[in-house]
């Protein structure tokens, strides 16, 4: 049985990156990587299970739904090579965790300082929709990187998904009410801050701006600052 002190950050993605435990998303995975989105038709796909990212003494984590088919399931890294990823990591730059801006391959020189990335779900869901089967299947690696991030201070939860998948995983009662700029407090002292997922659908709507995205960093950094 793996322990805190067995257990590490690196055995964590190694076994995401080999997981076929949910046979709907192993097929579509590998599906997207095959039969390419045209403009990409030269790229070679992942085509794999999305392992986390960033700083291992974190104190700033990141959660968001499940990688993009032809963003984290082309490139390797969650958030990369799509829309949203563009949000993320902007909004990561300007609060000071990220070296960079951009978000392109996996092999672009981006690093993250005192945050760490994950996906709810790791592999790319059709529809980008994860089952509820699928969802908590793929919990037991996020429940590993929260307490394998000893240092974390706040978590960032993008979307109602990934807020349901955070409170469930630390029992959190009574479950804070999902909206933007939310905030509740969890076990160990830590703080959730809730925050529309930058999806298409929200950011061209306009239900999320790069103000609202970015205040949510910004918040979160003023957290974090004591510990520091």
């Amino acid at each position: 049985m793996l322990t805190a002190a067995t257990d590490s950050l690196a055995r964590v993605n190694a076994e995401v990156i080999d997981c076929r435990a949910c046979p709907r998303l192993v097929e579509w995975r590998e599906q997207v990587a095959v039969v390419k989105r045209a403009a990409f038709a030269e790229d070679d796909y992942w085509g794999r299970p999305i392992p986390g990212f960033g700083d291992p003494r974190a104190r700033l984590l990141v959660v968001g739904l499940a990688p993009a088919a032809h963003g984290g399931n082309r490139t390797g890294r969650i958030f990369t090579g799509d829309r949203s990823g563009d949000w993320v990591f902007r909004a990561l730059h300007r609060a000071g965790f990220a070296n960079q801006a951009t978000s392109v391959h996996r092999d672009d020189g981006l690093s993250l300082d005192g945050a760490y990335v994950v996906a709810a779900v790791r592999c790319a869901p059709p529809g980008n929709r994860p089952t509820t089967t699928e969802r908590d299947t793929c919990a037991p690696y996020l429940a590993r990187d929260l307490a394998l991030l000893t240092e974390v201070q706040v978590v960032v939860a993008l979307g109602a998904f990934a807020t349901q998948v955070v409170t469930a995983l630390v029992k959190l009662r009574p479950r804070p009410r999902f909206g933007h700029g939310v905030e509740a407090s969890l076990p160990g002292g830590r703080t959730l801050l809730c925050s529309y997922h930058p999806s298409q659908q929200n950011t061209f709507t306009g239900t999320l701006t790069q103000e609202m995205f970015d205040a949510v960093f910004t918040r979160a950094r003023e957290l974090i600052a004591p510990h520091v």
